[in-house]
């Protein structure tokens, strides 16, 4: 089965990040923190990345959308949250969230086959 490009894409990205970690390694620390902050305590993980997706239409960060979009995907998001998270995020982020949110729609129809 072939794999969806968005999960090619995931896998370039996290492939440049541990090529850039070995050059770097002080960035650990960051990523270190990354993961502790988003893992599951008061909230879930699923809401957690859920509310990352968000925050990453509202900031413009297409790398991010794709990462936190599978990442809530795989901790059960459904499709229908998908949706209310983009319309939060338009909301907070006007016009040019509405443009990444384009994005985001895409990645999920992809993910949610």
């Amino acid at each position: 089965m072939e794999e969806a490009p968005l999960i090619r894409s995931l896998d370039e990205i996290k492939r440049v990040l541990f090529d850039l970690l070995s050059k770097a390694p002080e960035l650990k620390d960051f990523l270190h923190y990354v993961e502790e902050a988003e893992s599951a305590r008061a909230l879930d993980k699923k809401t957690k990345e859920l509310v990352s997706l968000g925050i990453a239409i509202a900031i413009r960060c297409e790398p991010c959308i794709q990462w936190h979009l599978y990442e809530a995907y795989k901790a059960g998001a459904t499709i229908e949250e998908v949706y209310d998270v983009i319309k939060v995020a338009v909301c907070m982020g006007g016009g040019p969230a509405l443009m990444y949110s384009l994005k985001a729609y895409e990645y999920a129809k992809q993910l949610y086959k």
